[in-house]
């Protein structure tokens, strides 16, 4: 008979825990939103250099040293750190072997350049022999001041959603209380970049382009929902 009792106790005892644990509290739940578009303002290019023939003359080869010296050369005239350019491969150094045995062996070397302005990434490929430029392109593209940006548009769009459930629940005569729950949906968009010209230039066709070509971008659009849900206080 206790362990029946015990037991009976010990189920009243839960039951009364579960009901404590149900919010019984009036709530509103709203959305609010904010959003810009803003144009990039840090471009990662690929560029690759090849050795080429004159003339098909092997012995009149443009060797990669003199190629890499016109893109560094044009790096530091352009006012670019030369930290702004990397290596992103070494098949010159890979295809050494080969290129002892075959005189005719056309070395290559990729390289990543980061520029901030497109006019000077213009004067720089222009610079470079343009037959030695095997072709360019756009890897990645960025805006600097991304993370402020993304921290104003998030407060935006929480003030939008307190703005939103304040005047409904005044509507019905009620007030707004403090927030329960906060929960934000990320809707960045990084377009591709779009271009005037073709940025994957050949050898062939460099010259009729001048090393140098316009490049037009999409705009990196920011877009945040924040889903709030409020209290609703009797007024």
């Amino acid at each position: 008979m206790k362990r029946v009792l015990s037991l009976a106790l010990v189920a009243l005892f839960s039951l009364g825990a579960m009901a404590q644990q149900v919010d019984l509290r009036k709530k509103i739940n709203v959305s609010g939103s904010a959003e810009t578009e803003v144009t990039p303002d840090i471009i990662y290019i690929s560029i690759s250099l090849k050795e080429y023939l004159k003339d098909g003359n092997s012995k009149k080869k443009v060797e990669i040293t003199t190629l890499e010296n016109q893109l560094f050369n044009a790096v530091q005239k352009s006012g670019l750190d030369r930290d702004n350019l990397t290596i992103n491969n070494l098949s010159s150094y890979i295809g050494a072997p080969e290129k002892r045995k075959n005189p005719d062996y056309l070395a290559s070397k990729q390289y990543r350049l980061k520029v901030t302005d497109l006019n000077k990434w213009n004067a720089i490929i222009g610079a470079v022999d343009a037959k030695g430029v095997a072709y360019t392109n756009i890897d990645s593209y960025d805006y600097s001041k991304i993370e402020n940006l993304k921290k104003e548009l998030k407060i935006k769009a929480i003030l939008a959603a307190k703005e939103k459930a304040t005047y409904l629940v005044q509507a019905i005569g009620d007030k707004l209380g403090s927030a329960i729950d906060i929960q934000e949906i990320n809707n960045e968009v990084f377009p591709q970049a779009m271009y005037r010209s073709n940025m994957m230039m050949k050898a062939e066709s460099a010259d009729a382009l001048g090393g140098a070509q316009e490049i037009d971008f999409k705009k990196i659009k920011l877009n945040y929902v924040v889903n709030v849900v409020f209290e609703i206080k009797g007024s």
